[in-house]
């Protein structure tokens, strides 16, 4: 594969691996993303994958986020993805062929207390994956998913807290003991190599998955459970784990 990395600030970013080239792109920028989009096609004539990986995090209660967060949230994670989907799909409807594959979250599958806009993101993010699948399948183009779990990455510095949630909020208590385990199953997280290769299995598939879950067994073991257990009892005990219940 010939590779362009995509990044608000490219000379930033060390580039070990030959033929692997970074390019300025901000996913919350129509214009940036076109640039981007076109300089690629100048250079190689085609555009074969997009890989949808851009994305962070805010911490704090639903009640404590203020709808110029929970819009900042959507724009990266969400319409972030739209745009460079929509940016990309013209040439890949010209060849006839292409893969546009979203890295969403087991997030987006069972919902985090305090990253409700996170979830929400990821989720959005999952709905847009489904209908642009069916759209575009008849053009050669396949649309992937990726969940993965808690993995070892600078996410977890990246992530934000709400304004509200750092000024006196009844519930930074329980949103800091949440955070708390959260950044240390992070830390004990999968390696991010694991997701790479599996971006590389699914583009040497002629037909792959819309879906594919990955990470620490317990958390895909937990996936499975929600769809068996009473919601009442699963939240009882996605509660206790993250320490809001005594």
């Amino acid at each position: 594969f010939r590779v362009y990395g995509t990044s608000r600030h490219p000379d930033a970013l060390a580039c070990p691996l030959d033929g692997y080239q970074m390019i300025p792109m901000d996913v919350t920028d129509d214009d940036s993303i076109m640039k981007g989009i076109e300089r690629i096609l100048q250079q190689e004539g085609r555009l074969d994958a997009a890989v949808n990986n851009a994305g962070w995090g805010i911490v704090g209660a639903v009640e404590d986020t203020s709808m110029r967060e929970a819009r900042a949230q959507l724009e990266t994670n969400f319409f972030g993805v739209l745009r460079v989907c929509q940016a990309a799909l013209p040439a890949m409807r010209r060849q006839r062929s292409g893969y546009l594959i979203n890295i969403s979250s087991i997030g987006s599958l069972i919902a985090i207390p305090f990253q409700a806009m996170y979830s929400a993101s990821k989720c959005a993010m999952e709905g847009l994956s489904e209908s642009l699948s069916m759209e575009v399948l008849p053009y050669g183009i396949h649309v992937v998913v990726i969940e993965p779990g808690d993995t070892r990455t600078a996410f977890g510095r990246n992530r934000r807290w709400t304004e509200k949630a750092r000024a006196g909020s009844p519930y930074s208590e329980e949103a800091e003991r949440a955070l708390a385990v959260m950044e240390n199953d992070e830390a004990n997280g999968a390696r991010p190599q694991a997701i790479a290769e599996l971006v590389g299995r699914v583009l040497d598939d002629p037909a792959p998955q819309l879906r594919y879950v990955i990470g620490p067994l317990p958390q895909r073991v937990a996936v499975f459970l929600k769809k068996l257990l009473p919601s009442r009892f699963f939240e009882w005990a996605l509660m206790k784990y993250y320490r809001l219940l005594e």
